[in-house]
């Protein structure tokens, strides 16, 4: 993490803004780091436990420890901006700290922690029990009841979860069994059955898998690689070693296959030859056999494997160019109705044919930096987001594989895993080599993840407290609820809270999140989620306790909240000025008697200014062009990503790979306390992300979460290489390398041992890339990724640690308005 004496320069291509003015003399190593906070984090909480009790200071987002569940939910499961809410809202308009909270329901749990406990209660019963968010007091049917000890708990506090655990689920009744949605005036699909009413009872999951079967996905082999995943998932597979994959298809549920391109193909996986049935109709469609679409893939093998061994090459003889993406999406509803589920869409082509067929691509160029720019973040017909809704309307999450070779409207079409809850993986220009292997882990997280469907939301404060704002990825329609068709392990949400009064310093604050869905086994559940804060007077307190990456996620999801209404630039502005404010409300309310001249942080910000320019150099916000499908793709990302995704994804994770020491990453017996050897293995901490950290002869490893590049330093060692990538030869390596051999070196075992670990926390595989220094296009991306240097369309982190420092300076010397560059911008108090 200390600048090299020999470090290389940053190459000419990478285009920044330049500071404006007499520049000041900063060491770049003595501003603020953005990584010693969570190098340190790591390594106090590795292998420790973390009591959930109120009044201690959570481990960071990006640490891995084992909760103990006290009463409290875990950090795991949700975050706030701090642990100490201000008493008032005078007090938290002065910190300004925004009061925020980010909720993960159904978070993975480390091996070694509790399960969530399930409690079946059966009907309500109870004596008297008071709320803790709004005092009153209720009566229940005695059957609950239990006397008291000594200490005034009940005799049975222990033996219930509800009782004395912060997170746990409850099995509820047909009173909270969803609804089915009120008979439209205009039905979406046609059906023989009358639409059915009342109740809907739960049942297991199931999933339709639909595939566009036009030209470009035969072509390029994504229908094939898709065809060829799902045959794993569903059946396992021997490897060449004799290892065997296990499928990992939920055993309960069912699975239906749809393909489409200019009509619908539905099959009938009953009979064991699967005959394909066509829908010609795009605009009335419906599904043309109720027994047969749904099978059990083990009772039905035969018709299952046929079908998926034949579909790449069915079409290939007479290939369609087009396909009717929204009337496959009401083909699967179709299907679906009256129970709900998942619906799987691979799709390689713009729809230009059904309901919402979308038009030649606008010219984005020219609506950059005019207020025309905002219609690029919107569906450009409205369809889209009814299609969304009627998904919501029946339960359905849609989850969207994206392998196109030119403009699909992302903006238009990913509304429908926006609005469900589903997910968006995008896979431009698809290769087989490059991209299988990628597709094949997504699938696998997809389906194999914690996730429930048919789900509402709801978060509860204490009195004194209200939700004024939810983001994320789901469909609002009443004040109080949020609705999703899925919601998984990986989903965030976030919300905003204000004062509507004050709240009694000697109690807590509360907040609990109640998540009614149904399972993939089919059993109607409510996940709860409660949080106890404490509740102080002063501002010291407030900062002391403050959480920067729920800060920070929640400026990012603001953020892509206002793309749609405001422009780019003003939205780069509106972060920095939101910086500037949280820094001058600290150095006021807690370091009031510091010279005006000397820039004050917050320890628990002091990298924030890093991670809000971070957070304007991400795709979404970047002021060079970037592709509108790549811009509205980060931004379904960035709405619902898990916060340490999201960290790691804003300020990606460089590591220097010929530093390694030979005890890293590697297997190494350590003696614990009690003389009992337990093996554990070691990783190494990250670099800054900057060029003024590397050197010619390095070789360096950057990971976004999503994407990772070797880049390969002109004067590396030959031996380095040889013992990485099998190739001695700096020249002789293809920029088409996308898989790391195994070779049996020691540098081998330690970065496949670092990349397995991080595998084994995302559960997926990102997309690996070479950079050679000055010889691969791919070093323009890894340079992006450098969010310290002068690129992006933005300044340096030193310049703009500058740029913040001045606008509180002006502030402070009596000015009423930020200055940046030579253009005053308005200060947001």
């Amino acid at each position: 993490m200390y600048p090299h004496p020999n470090h290389i320069p940053q190459p000419p291509h990478s285009a920044g803004l330049d500071y404006k003015g007499l520049r000041p003399r900063i060491d770049p190593i003595q501003v603020p780091s953005p990584i010693d906070a969570i190098e340190n984090d790591r390594l106090v909480w590795q292998n420790r436990t973390f009591p959930t009790l109120p009044g201690t200071h959570a481990p960071l987002c990006t640490s891995d420890f084992i909760a103990v569940d006290q009463g409290n939910a875990s950090p795991k499961f949700v975050r706030v901006s701090t642990w100490n809410i201000p008493n008032t809202h005078k007090l938290a308009s002065d910190c300004k700290i925004p009061l925020a909270a980010v909720f993960q329901p159904f978070a993975d749990l480390d091996p070694r922690e509790e399960p969530i406990p399930v409690v079946d209660c059966g009907p309500a019963g109870g004596n008297k029990w008071k709320c803790n968010l709004c005092r009153h007091e209720t009566q229940v049917l005695p059957e609950y009841f239990c006397n008291l000890d000594s200490s005034l708990l009940r005799l049975d506090y222990l033996q219930r979860p509800e009782l004395h655990k912060g997170t746990y689920d409850f099995v509820v009744p047909e009173e909270y069994w969803a609804q089915h949605p009120p008979q439209r005036i205009t039905m979406p699909y046609s059906s023989a059955e009358p639409p059915p009413t009342g109740p809907r009872p739960p049942v297991p999951m199931d999933y339709v898998f639909a595939f566009d079967v036009s030209d470009q996905a035969i072509q390029s082999g994504f229908v094939r690689d898709a065809c060829t995943s799902l045959f794993e998932m569903l059946y396992g597979r021997t490897l060449d070693d004799g290892t065997m994959l296990e499928p990992y298809f939920p055993t309960a549920s069912r699975i239906c296959i749809i393909t489409f391109d200019s009509s619908l193909h539905f099959y009938d996986l009953s009979s064991d030859l699967a005959p394909m049935l066509v829908v010609a109709d795009l605009d009335e469609v419906f599904a043309p056999i109720r027994n047969g679409l749904f099978v059990n893939p083990i009772e039905h093998q035969t018709s299952v494997k046929l079908t998926l061994e034949n579909l790449p090459n069915r079409f290939s003889e007479f290939p369609e160019r087009s396909a009717a993406l929204s009337s496959a999406v009401r083909a699967s509803l179709s299907a679906l109705h009256g129970h709900g589920g998942h619906v799987v869409i691979f799709q390689s082509t713009i729809p230009k044919i059904g309901p919402g067929a979308l038009p030649d691509p606008p010219s984005e160029d020219s609506m950059y930096g005019t207020s025309e720019e905002m219609n690029l973040h919107k569906p450009r017909d409205k369809l889209w987001l009814d299609v969304a809704e009627e998904c919501i309307d029946d339960g359905v999450g849609v989850t969207l594989f994206l392998a196109p070779s030119a403009y699909i409207d992302v903006g238009s079409i990913g509304a429908l895993a926006s609005v469900t809850g589903g997910e968006l993986f995008f896979h431009p220009r698809y290769e087989t080599s490059r991209d299988s292997m990628v597709l094949d882990s997504q699938i696998r997280r997809v389906i194999s993840r914690y996730q429930g469907f048919n789900s509402t939301a709801r978060v509860r404060v204490s009195s004194g407290l209200r939700v004024t704002q939810y983001h994320g990825n789901f469909y609002k329609r009443s004040p109080t609820d949020i609705e999703f068709g899925i919601l998984d392990a990986d989903k965030t949400f976030s919300i905003e809270l204000q004062h509507t009064g004050t709240l009694d310093c000697r109690s807590n604050a509360h907040l609990q999140c109640a998540v009614l869905y149904t399972t993939v086994e089919g059993q109607r559940r409510v996940r709860v989620v409660n949080l106890a804060l404490n509740v102080v007077e002063l501002a010291g307190s407030v900062f002391q306790y403050a959480d920067m990456e729920t800060t920070i996620a929640h400026y990012a999801r603001e953020a892509m909240h206002h793309l749609t209404d405001q422009r780019i630039a003003i939205i780069r502005d509106d972060l920095t000025e939101k910086c500037s404010s949280l820094l001058l409300g600290y150095r006021n309310q807690c370091a009031a008697a510091t010279k005006s001249t000397q820039l004050i942080i917050p320890e628990a910000y002091r990298a924030l200014p890093a991670f809000i320019l971070a957070l304007q150099k991400s795709k979404p916000l970047k002021a060079r062009l970037v592709s509108s499908d790549v811009r509205n793709y980060e931004i379904h990302r960035i709405k619902s990503m898990d916060l340490r995704s999201l960290i790691h994804h804003l300020y990606p994770r460089l590591m220097a790979l010929h530093d390694l020491e030979d005890g890293i990453a590697v297997p190494q017996q350590i003696e614990q306390p009690d003389g009992t050897l337990d093996t554990q293995i070691s990783y190494p901490s990250c670099t800054r992300d900057s060029h003024y950290f590397m050197e010619t002869g390095g070789l360096y490893l950057i990971d976004n979460e999503d994407t990772i590049i070797f880049w390969i330093g002109a004067g590396a060692s030959p031996q380095l290489l040889q013992d990485l990538f099998g190739i001695d030869d700096f020249m002789s390596f293809s920029p088409q390398t996308h898989h790391l051999p195994q070779i049996d070196s020691l540098l081998s075992q330690q970065v496949r041992n670092i990349l397995n670990d991080r595998f084994a926390r995302r559960r997926r595989l990102p997309k690996m890339y070479i950079a050679r220094q000055n010889m691969d296009g791919m070093e323009l991306e890894f340079s992006d990724m450098l969010v310290e240097d002068q690129n992006n369309g933005a300044m340096s982190y030193v310049d703009y640690l500058a740029i913040v420092h001045r606008q509180i300076t002006t502030i402070l010397t009596g000015g009423d308005v930020y200055q940046r560059g030579g253009g005053g911008m308005r200060a947001p108090w």
